[in-house]
């Protein structure tokens, strides 16, 4: 299973899950594609030997460019990791319950436009949450809406900070989201959908 992973910023998840599947028979990260030509998920792939595409908003909306890219390289899964633009609809015609998401909250809570990175946390500490954590879920047209795969939780102290609860957050994506791709692309029922 070749998968294409989505970036528009740093990339951590996205070089975390390379090196998670560098030695795997069957799952290999064939793509990686942002939105930003000066997104560090870039570098990052590049280092690990990954092809890279930069596909700017109207090129991603665009099904003459989309659709020849994804088979360019045989993919079957896309990830999204910290992928700021909305998925067209046509991309998501095309890989029915194969493009996946991570939101750094639990979801439906602070989900929706405009909730992403540091907004999230912002609005987490701003609410007074006890917890917090990651939601990974299928992708639909709707902004954060797809059917919930997985969730993770991590405690919150009044103590904690938008950064505390950033990292903690993302101690969550670094040691699951991995994990729950690989089970995803593995289970039999996903293979013969």
């Amino acid at each position: 299973m070749n998968l294409a992973i989505f970036v528009s910023g740093s990339g951590t998840n996205c070089e975390n899950i390379i090196r998670y599947f560098s030695g795997s028979d069957s799952v290999s990260v064939a793509l990686v594609v942002s939105n930003r030509p000066d997104a560090y998920a870039l570098v990052r792939a590049e280092k690990l030997g990954v092809p890279t595409a930069v596909v700017p908003k109207a090129q991603l909306n665009d099904p003459e460019v989309m659709l020849p890219l994804m088979r360019r390289y045989d993919i079957g899964f896309i990830v999204l990791a910290g992928f700021l633009p909305l998925v067209p609809d046509f991309l998501i015609d095309a890989f029915p319950r194969r493009i996946v998401n991570i939101h750094p909250a639990l979801l439906p809570k602070y989900g929706g436009k405009g909730m992403w990175g540091h907004h999230v946390h912002e609005a987490v500490k701003a609410a007074g949450e006890t917890e917090t954590g990651i939601t990974i879920h299928y992708v639909t047209p709707v902004c954060d809406s797809g059917e919930i795969i997985a969730q993770f939780r991590t405690a919150l102290s009044p103590e904690d900070t938008p950064e505390t609860i950033a990292d903690k957050v993302h101690a969550l994506e670094m040691r699951h989201f991995p994990e729950v791709l690989a089970d995803l692309i593995s289970d039999s029922n996903f293979r013969s959908s």
